[in-house]
């Protein structure tokens, strides 16, 4: 049986997340992008918890279901806490097994954070005195922890701005309870490859979706072949290393160069270093990316060869290429009638990107040049403008990007 999951992502009770974000969204979208198994997102949130049980149908083992979607309770939490004179931020994902084990988690975090506030609480307890605390009623069996988007620069455990260098830095002695991180947008198993401390660990990669549309869902996913749908057996999987990852390009996410968005300025690492990592327009510290910290905690400096042994998919979203390709925007009626056509021409839109057969998609596409693009799309070959300082990277064809004389780019990219 392949499950392909989203095991992170937000509801309408989180801070700038649709007001659309619900069960029914979910589902619905969920099954067009592919997906047949969900993180519910924001299980801390009173709200949102009294939908997840008046809605989800227990069918055993760890899963839920609503509208024949199958669902994992799951949340995020802010870590926030003072480590070597130093403000720590560190956003953490949580999975539990059963409603009655998130009773228990809820009960524990009230006491460090007012849970109606966010869908992602901020928790005044350090990633060890969460570790703790969680251990008590069952860290391990019915509880994982995995560290979010473990490199970006703000919240992330291995962040440039409030990480920490390793994650036995950060947890010390609870670090054994830590089997996987999530890569994020801006990084991938390759990159994570360099770093010794995550060649020990299996990679997760989810969406961190606040938005149920197919270009933010399933954007990054888990696949997982299994003979019976579980929690423990998803874990099982994690643990081991048995799954294969939806990967964008890095250059896509929000922070894998180094820059200052409101000065409009990205810079590649090597670059930054030359330039004391100062921006060259306000003259402040520039907001260190993803690649910049992997550089600097990794031990392997080029990215010629996988060190990581996970498998895994590089594509970008159907809407994404597409608006490249036909030059408008994402959300226009010519990019939805054509994604529309391919959904029903081929049930959802994992199997336009990763699955068809290519003599399948000539038959009913009638743009050979689309098919292309598709195929290199598929084998990852798809050229993007690097993300820096929160903005999202900028898809390329045809060698067609001239920056803008607003844009002061110092960038490897040709």
């Amino acid at each position: 049986m392949r499950v392909i999951a989203d095991l992170h992502l937000h509801s309408k009770y989180s801070r700038a997340t649709s007001k659309n974000m619900d069960l029914d969204n979910l589902s619905h979208w969920g099954k067009i992008k592919g997906l047949n198994l969900l993180g519910t997102g924001d299980f801390t949130h009173p709200e949102w918890l009294k939908e997840l049980k008046n809605k989800l149908i227990d069918i055993g083992e760890g899963i839920y279901e609503y509208n024949d979607m199958k669902f994992m309770l799951q949340t995020e939490v802010n870590n926030v806490f003072e480590h070597d004179s130093k403000r720590r931020q560190v956003h953490n994902i949580i999975y539990a097994k059963t409603l009655e084990v998130v009773d228990q988690i809820n009960d524990i975090f009230s006491k460090y954070s007012n849970l109606k506030e966010d869908g992602r609480p901020s928790l005044q307890l350090s990633c060890i005195e969460m570790m703790d605390l969680l251990e008590s009623i069952g860290l391990g069996k019915d509880i994982h922890v995995v560290p979010a988007h473990a490199w970006t620069p703000w919240f992330g455990i291995y962040g440039s701005k409030s990480g920490f260098n390793s994650i036995k830095e950060c947890l010390g002695d609870k670090s054994k309870l830590i089997f996987a991180i999530e890569t994020g947008l801006s990084s991938d198993p390759l990159m994570n490859g360099m770093v010794e401390e995550t060649r020990n660990l299996s990679l997760m990669s989810n969406s961190d979706s606040h938005s149920y549309w197919p270009w933010r869902l399933g954007r990054e996913a888990n696949i997982f072949e299994l003979d019976v749908l579980s929690f423990d057996a998803i874990f099982e999987k994690v643990k081991s290393k048995d799954l294969t990852t939806i990967e964008v390009d890095p250059s896509y996410g929000k922070y894998h160069f180094d820059g200052h968005r409101k000065c409009g300025f990205s810079v590649d690492p090597e670059k930054a270093i030359q330039m004391d990592n100062l921006c060259p327009v306000c003259g402040k510290p520039l907001t260190l990316g993803v690649l910049h910290r992997v550089y600097e905690l990794g031990d392997i400096k080029d990215l010629q060869h996988n060190h990581h042994s996970q498998k895994y998919f590089k594509v970008l979203p159907l809407h994404e290429i597409l608006s490249a390709y036909y030059k408008v925007s994402i959300n226009s009626k010519k990019i939805w009638s054509i994604y529309d056509s391919l959904i029903k021409h081929f049930g959802n839109e994992y199997n336009v990107l990763l699955y068809e057969p290519y003599e399948n998609l000539k038959k009913r596409v009638d743009d050979e040049n689309l098919v292309e693009l598709i195929r290199k799309n598929r084998e990852g070959m798809i050229k993007v403008i690097p993300g820096y300082d929160g903005e999202y990277g900028k898809v390329i064809l045809n060698n067609e990007y001239k920056p803008e004389n607003k844009i002061k780019q110092a960038t490897l990219f040709s």
